[in-house]
């Protein structure tokens, strides 16, 4: 079975800073990780190449210094990792890199599933999942909490999971090649071993530009991005309220003046 694992590396930060000028996060001095839905996607593939043999590949894009995820990726125990990084990619959307992504793993090439955390901490968008799907042209399913099995019928291949909704889950069955989104439900992501260190620090990681994929310049990055920050700025800081003493009919008059005070 042939696995790919699409992860982001993201700030391990709530502070996130924002450059006023581009409209993009301020990277320079703040640690990055991976992004922590993505772990659990690497964990089930994982488990996935244990229980049905094959290769797990972890794909990422992002600028020079996303390596670093993708060694932790094989720390853990993805056999291969690759690396979009190329200038052209910059600024772009949820549409450009799924489209990107999408490319990558065409090139890959004979693919069964791809697994992704169900979406980014400093996005939570979860659009690039499905939207990979989209550009495969393949069946998807998100928000899955347990892939219970793998079946045969009419030469096809399918595996039943179990989806989250509000109200429970959903059992389903979906045919390979797929696209799976996951839950933290799903396991419990391992730590990495010490023979896994030495093999993610010896490993060759494979660089593609977008040239290597194939991408149409008009798809990617800023060019291929219809959504566009075009300002952000922080609100302003809110003015401490006021206290209101008395009797209960006392204090609901001043409040409904206060009220009218607001709306005029």
């Amino acid at each position: 079975m042939n696995i790919v694992v699409c992860i982001k590396q993201v700030p391990d930060t709530t502070d996130v800073r924002i450059n006023p000028e581009t409209n993009t996060l301020i990277r320079d001095g703040v640690k990055s990780i991976i992004n922590p839905f993505d772990m659990y996607a690497i964990e089930e593939a994982v488990r996935l190449r244990e229980r049905f043999e094959g290769k797990v590949t972890v794909l990422t894009m992002g600028p020079p210094q996303a390596e670093a995820a993708l060694r932790e990726s094989i720390s853990l125990g993805a056999d291969e990792a690759i690396l979009l990084s190329d200038r052209a990619f910059a600024g772009s959307d949820t549409l450009a890199t799924s489209y990107a992504l999408a490319a990558a793993i065409r090139k890959i090439g004979d693919v069964d599933v791809i697994l992704c955390g169900k979406q980014a901490v400093d996005g939570d968008t979860a659009q690039v999942g499905p939207g990979v799907s989209v550009w495969l042209d393949i069946p998807q399913v998100t928000f899955v909490k347990k892939i219970v099995e793998a079946r045969q019928e009419n030469g096809k291949t399918y595996f039943r999971v179990e989806r989250m909704i509000e109200e429970g889950y959903e059992v389903l069955d979906i045919p390979l090649p797929c696209m799976i989104t996951v839950v933290k439900e799903i396991n419990e992501p391992r730590m990495p071993s010490l023979k896994g260190m030495m093999r993610a620090k010896k490993a060759s990681i494979s660089v593609w530009k977008s040239a290597d994929i194939g991408a149409e310049e008009k798809r990617i990055g800023l060019n291929g991005s219809p959504t566009q920050v075009w300002k952000i700025f922080s609100p302003p800081v809110r003015q401490g309220g006021q206290v209101l003493h008395g009797e209960a009919e006392e204090v609901a008059g001043k409040l409904a003046e206060l009220l009218k005070d607001v709306i005029h």
